[in-house]
């Protein structure tokens, strides 16, 4: 839904050429990653989700219009997430500045160490004999989510990239609004919720012990 609206920005805006398609560039590259591994690692062939199954649970009947509602309120909360594409398409400014440059910097590793993270815990599920424990390797050793921090990382990137724009700084909220996602809404609390269910008393362990967010050395 993101890149989509990306690409609308691009060809309606009346900002530097480059520069828009750098940001948009990026965005689709973000989306075609994440949305290809969520669909051969989540979807296809699998059953669903242990947290969507627990909404089904929470929520009781008519679900046709719950779930309707529930994804079509998240493409309407991409129009938000969008801004820091749309401040860049009508910056008619030609070349990067400085914080085109940091955003760039700080996208390339946001990206790549997203994609490590999914690596490591694809690697660990397709192990016969990790089914049913926590992964514990690699950044999973040193944060609970680092998918999620990394990922946060890639929407503190947009907001950089935009600073460089005239009301870029509006840019700021999408990253403060993802954050409180991931911590109160969508991300940690019901994954953590589906990991106690399914592991008990090894995943609480393994709370106790590791960061929940940013990656950090192990408790003792």
């Amino acid at each position: 839904g993101l890149s989509g609206i990306a690409w609308i920005y691009f060809f309606l805006g009346t900002g530097d050429f480059s520069r828009t398609l750098l940001l948009v560039g990026m965005v689709t590259f973000w989306s075609i990653r994440l949305s290809t591994y969520l669909l051969f690692d989540r979807v296809l062939g699998k059953p669903e989700e242990g947290r969507y199954q627990q909404l089904r649970k929470d929520w009781g009947g008519n679900m046709g219009l719950k779930f309707f509602i529930f994804f079509h309120a998240q493409g309407l909360i991409d129009v938000f997430l969008s801004l820091p594409v749309l401040f860049v398409a009508l910056n008619p400014e030609p070349g990067l500045g400085v914080w085109e440059i940091a955003g760039m910097g700080l996208w390339v590793i946001a990206v790549s160490g997203e994609g490590l993270a999914d690596r490591q815990l694809e690697r660990f599920k397709s192990n016969p004999d990790n089914r049913g424990k926590t992964c514990k390797i690699g950044l999973w050793r040193y944060s609970r989510h680092p998918n999620y921090f990394f990922e946060w990382l890639i929407w503190c990137s947009y907001a950089l990239f935009a600073l460089g724009s005239p009301y870029g700084f509006v840019s700021i909220l999408c990253p403060v609004a993802m954050l409180y996602t991931i911590f109160y809404i969508t991300g940690i609390p019901p994954t953590e919720e589906q990991c106690l269910r399914s592991r008990g008393e090894e995943y609480k362990r393994y709370q106790e012990t590791t960061s929940v967010f940013v990656p950090w050395f192990p408790k003792t």
